[in-house]
């Protein structure tokens, strides 16, 4: 059974969307919804299956917008004031959307993440959370797990601190930071492919993938990406040893 050891693992960075809270399938539905809208029956429409993964998923919105309209051949200004269609007015769009799809209906942790946080700090280990969404921070609370994570950061804070977005590993990096903890010593979840890709450049001690696809077809790709364990669920892991009190 694949396991994290806090024998050289200290601390462990999770990603927000699909790993820690049940929505990934509501940023990819608000994406469906406003792609699908700009595009207006002119080619084929956004797959969520494939797109999404492929060009979204894992991305800051802006890039999001750039890479999936780039991979249709398409450009946009960044912003357009005369009220046409732009990088900026898709963003906003689908962030409203989504915004409100989360004030409706509320958000739920993953019941196999939440066991693995309460075991990882009953052992000692520290945990942060990452998002690439400003609404990062929003989620988590609304998710009522906000108490699990020693450390946050996400969009707004990746904005304020100028830090680019996955696949470089500067979010990631960041939480590190204020865990207190050197990369080597940590370990990233993730269950897109910039976010793999990310904690491999990022010299994270562990990198686990996370294919939620309930068919294992995006096992090879985050392996590819650079996982060292890729997993269907965070029930699948066990936590073995303590971290010392001295590396707390």
């Amino acid at each position: 059974m694949p396991a994290i050891d806090l024998s050289s693992i200290s601390a462990v960075i999770f990603d927000t969307d699909g790993v820690v809270t049940d929505t990934a399938r509501v940023h990819a539905a608000a994406w469906k919804h406003v792609f699908d809208s700009f595009l207006g029956g002119e080619g084929p429409p956004f797959d969520i299956r494939e797109d999404y993964v492929r060009y979204v998923d894992g991305r800051s919105r802006h890039d999001g917008v750039r890479t999936f309209l780039a991979s249709r051949g398409i450009t946009l200004p960044e912003d357009a004031p005369d009220g046409r269609p732009s990088v900026r007015s898709l963003s906003q769009a689908k962030d409203a959307l989504y915004a409100e799809q989360i004030d409706r209906y509320g958000v739920a942790p993953f019941p196999g993440t939440v066991m693995l946080l309460h075991e990882l700090r009953r052992r000692g280990a520290r945990t942060g959370v990452v998002s690439a969404s400003r609404h990062g921070a929003r989620v988590i609370r609304v998710a009522a797990v906000g108490p699990l994570f020693d450390a946050l950061v996400d969009g707004n804070e990746a904005a304020r601190l100028g830090l680019p977005g996955k696949p470089d590993p500067a979010l990631f990096l960041e939480a590190a930071r204020r865990l207190g903890v050197p990369p080597a010593r940590a370990a990233v979840v993730e269950d897109t492919l910039p976010g793999v890709a990310a904690g491999r450049r990022g010299g994270f001690g562990l990198v686990i993938g996370l294919d939620r696809s309930g068919s294992g077809r995006q096992g090879p790709g985050l392996r590819e990406a650079g996982a060292d364990i890729v997993v269907a669920d965070l029930d699948e892991l066990t936590v073995t040893g303590r971290v010392p009190v001295t590396l707390r």
